[in-house]
């Protein structure tokens, strides 16, 4: 089996990947995750995943190489990391009552032969009615001030929730691993 590595600095993405039991290591991707004039948000979360994981390629030239990204959407809005309390309390106020969809592009890049299998998984979620009361005890409770959308699915976040449309709910976390675990399967990886 190559060795396997995660092209991100995510606690969260990290996480996800220890639960399918393989050994990986973890490295940062630099790349500019901008996103390009009148580029659909689908067509943006498949670039940054597959340009994390090529972006390690030179330096990994052996390895299965997982590249993955994640666009929150509100509206045809994109919704980035609040990165403080203000803007998470404007994000979760702006997404009361609404439906978010979070696209998650999955890249897994066998820089061997330079093979790249490429995905989105969408997951939306349904905002309960939330009032500013609400807003600031959970943020409070969780600070999700790193999290696009302002809340931690895998945490007190899901309080949030009036429902959930999507077939991976670790998507929504921001490494869809159904998606993966097919992917590897074409590599020989086999899990469990």
């Amino acid at each position: 089996m190559p060795p396997i590595v995660l092209a991100s600095s995510s606690p969260y993405r990290r996480e996800l990947l220890n639960r399918l039991g393989l050994p990986f290591s973890c490295r940062s991707p630099d790349i500019d995750e901008s996103r390009l004039p009148d580029e659909p948000v689908l067509a943006l979360a498949l670039r940054l995943a597959e340009a994390k994981a090529r972006a390690l390629a030179a330096s990994h030239p052996h390895h299965l190489i997982i590249g993955s990204d994640q666009v929150a959407v509100l509206d045809e809005r994109i919704l980035g990391k609040p990165g403080s309390h203000a803007a998470a309390t404007e994000q979760l106020l702006a997404c009361s009552g609404q439906a978010v969809r979070f696209l998650t592009g999955l890249a897994l890049l066998d820089s061997r032969s330079g093979e790249c299998q490429v995905d989105c998984v969408a997951f939306t979620v349904h905002l309960r009615a939330l009032d500013a009361a609400t807003v600031e005890r959970y943020l409070r409770a969780e600070q999700p001030y790193d999290c696009a959308g302002s809340f931690k699915a895998e945490g007190l976040g899901v309080s949030l929730f009036s429902r959930t449309e999507g077939e991976d709910l670790t998507s929504l976390v921001g490494l869809p691993l159904i998606r993966l675990v097919g992917m590897l399967a074409q590599h020989g990886i086999q899990v469990p």
